[in-house]
């Protein structure tokens, strides 16, 4: 099984909980039989995407000389393809920031949120979802709590993820594990940040396990 962690906070696992939970579950599976692709989007080369990866596929038709965030972005770009192409199951760990995901990560997302590649439309207009062989696990932190009926409309990381690689790409989303409220309740902080990499390592074992299964 090929497993692609996407990697979304650059803050030290010390400060951060999302880094925290990717070390946790990255430590699960060291010595495991499942073979493991990282990808850290703010270690990558990234330029965000515009027009300039508008103007490079212009130039790629035409026989044009790129520039050189051209090149760059035409080349990130495809990576993140290739990797998301060999992936079987897709882990991404992930902040809360600002009610949103990280601006890296939607990068990544943007290089690979392509009609052709990750869904498609029939003659009708009907979209079509072309990643449904693969699955998806999302490890989220949020210091404040949105799970309340109050505050759930409000959170646009988890529900966007979940709208993007479950709803446009048609990946079967396995688990998801959410630690939050631990800075709106510091009494409690330790206690639910525990408990959280406690569901960090039985996510990790029941990926091993469905590696085993296949």
């Amino acid at each position: 099984m090929n497993v692609l962690v996407v990697k979304a906070n650059n803050r030290p696992a010390t400060e951060a909980i999302s880094s925290k939970m990717y070390e946790t579950f990255m430590a699960e599976l060291e010595g495991k039989d499942v073979n493991v692709t990282v990808y850290d989007v703010y270690e990558e080369d990234t330029p965000y995407f515009g027009q300039d990866l508008f103007n490079a596929f212009g130039k790629v038709q035409n026989g044009g000389e790129l520039t050189d965030v051209e090149s760059r972005l035409l080349s990130a770009k495809q990576k993140a393809m290739d990797l998301l192409t060999a992936a079987d199951v897709v882990v991404f760990a992930f902040p809360l920031w600002n009610l949103t995901i990280p601006a890296k990560l939607q990068t990544f997302i943007d290089y690979v949120y392509a009609a052709g590649f990750a869904f498609k439309y029939d003659a009708q207009g009907n979209m079509i979802q072309l990643m449904t062989d693969k699955k998806a696990i999302f490890l989220n932190a949020r210091g404040g709590i949105y799970s309340t009926p109050e505050a759930a409309p409000m959170e646009m990381a988890v529900n966007y993820m979940r709208a993007v690689f479950g709803g446009v790409f048609g990946m079967q989303i396995i688990d998801e594990v959410i630690i939050e409220g631990h800075n709106a309740m510091p009494d409690k902080a330790q206690e639910i940040i525990s408990s959280g990499m406690e569901e960090v390592k039985a996510s990790a074992q029941r990926l091993v396990d469905l590696a085993v299964k296949a």
